[in-house]
């Protein structure tokens, strides 16, 4: 039976769930919050900060009191605890809008002051918050509104891997060593209390063969493009238009004689994405290719997948647990499915918001990703040590 399917319909059914979440979401924050909507959200936000101070800051409970989305933390009973590191963890939590460190009435650390209303607030990619009631628009502005795709095999960022190619004739070990970022040049107010974006994404993304002699260039992958993205709260998505085009290493054409390809195409996007409890994302979307080469390159194409970011963090909010899965399917393939999955721990620091390092087993199965070979199945696995702006 043909995988279009079942690919269709799951894609549909995603979006379609995407765009209610998002509609119930903006309908549900119309009314006035009641008092006892308000209580109810205190004592939520309390035991979920009380918690992670006993856990990650071995805080012992009844050092947390909260009032209208704010949190008040006793100076006396954090024993040496990094107290900024505790008021930036804190702030992570839906609905809270300050956090302040308080011995005897003074305040010792605090976070800046926000609109009272946490639907007014959001917190982008790399972590800087951002109040969308007031944001204007703003040149070059830091993060970006739509998250990096965590498990994407072409996802502009900086990464070295290895990867072992299980049951293959040709290949063994091999490196991987890409680079690119996303960059976003003007942030504006959108509607629906969202901002939008437009910036340039660009990478290379490059593959060796680490067992022969000069470890050789196998592929190299160039792309860039444009994109637009726009967020409200835990819903955001992508439209992005892009050139890319394929080479094969010299080395490894003298060694193996290959008739080369002349990869070449262009393509559009669009990408939709919304997160659960600042953990766990869906998102899905696709694409379709344009002047292609060869010419009789098919078109179509879809993607989709999970990620999931630990609430809980180790080492006092140092390493925090992931796993994601990217899923995509090619109409060139007979929308067979190519299967991307990653798992690991991310390095984090409360004073370098925009980076994290992560360092994760990677598993791959389906039709190559790498340009030149796109027609090639593979099953790899791997490491991968992956620095994210």
């Amino acid at each position: 039976m043909n995988k279009m399917t079942f690919v269709i319909p799951i894609a549909l059914l995603m979006l379609g769930s995407l765009v209610e979440m998002s509609s119930a979401r903006r309908v549900a924050a119309e009314p006035p919050v009641s008092r006892t909507q308000a209580d109810n959200e205190d004592s939520y936000i309390a035991g979920y900060a009380a918690a992670v101070l006993e856990r990650d800051f071995h805080v012992p409970s009844g050092a947390v009191r909260v009032q209208n989305g704010v949190i008040v933390v006793n100076a006396t009973n954090l024993a040496g605890a990094n107290r900024q590191k505790i008021v930036d963890t804190l702030s992570n939590i839906r609905g809270v809008t300050r956090v302040e460190i308080q011995e005897d009435g003074a305040v010792l650390a605090s976070t800046p002051t926000v609109s009272p209303s946490g639907a007014a607030v959001q917190r982008d990619a790399t972590g800087v918050e951002t109040e969308l009631a007031s944001a204007g628009p703003t040149f070059l502005p830091e993060g970006y509104l739509f998250d990096q795709l965590l498990a994407d095999p072409r996802w502009p960022h900086f990464s070295l891997s290895y990867a072992y190619y299980l049951n293959d004739k040709e290949l063994g070990s091999a490196g991987t060593a890409n680079f690119g970022e996303t960059l976003a040049l003007y942030r504006n107010r959108a509607p629906f209390g969202g901002q939008w974006e437009f910036g340039i994404q660009a990478g290379v993304f490059s593959l060796f063969d680490i067992e022969a002699e000069s470890k050789d260039l196998i592929n190299a992958d160039y792309r860039g493009g444009l994109f637009a993205s726009y967020r409200t709260h835990d819903f955001s998505t992508l439209l992005r238009v892009f050139h890319q085009s394929s080479h094969l290493g010299d080395e490894f054409l003298l060694r193996n004689r290959t008739k080369r390809i002349n990869l070449s195409y262009e393509g559009a996007e669009a990408l939709f994405s919304y997160k659960f409890f600042q953990a766990l994302r869906l998102y899905g979307g696709g694409g379709y290719l344009f002047d292609q080469e060869p010419s009789n390159l098919k078109p179509g194409r879809v993607q989709y997948g999970i990620e999931f970011e630990s609430p809980w963090t180790y080492g006092s909010g140092a390493v925090r647990p992931i796993l994601a899965a990217n899923l995509q399917n090619e109409e060139e393939n007979q929308w067979s499915t190519n299967l991307s999955v990653r798992t690991g721990i991310q390095f984090e620091n409360w004073q370098l918001v925009h980076r994290k390092l992560q360092l994760l087993v990677e598993y791959f199965k389906g039709h190559s990703p790498n340009g030149q070979f796109y027609s090639r199945k593979i099953e790899t696995i791997g490491l991968g040590v992956h620095l994210r702006f």
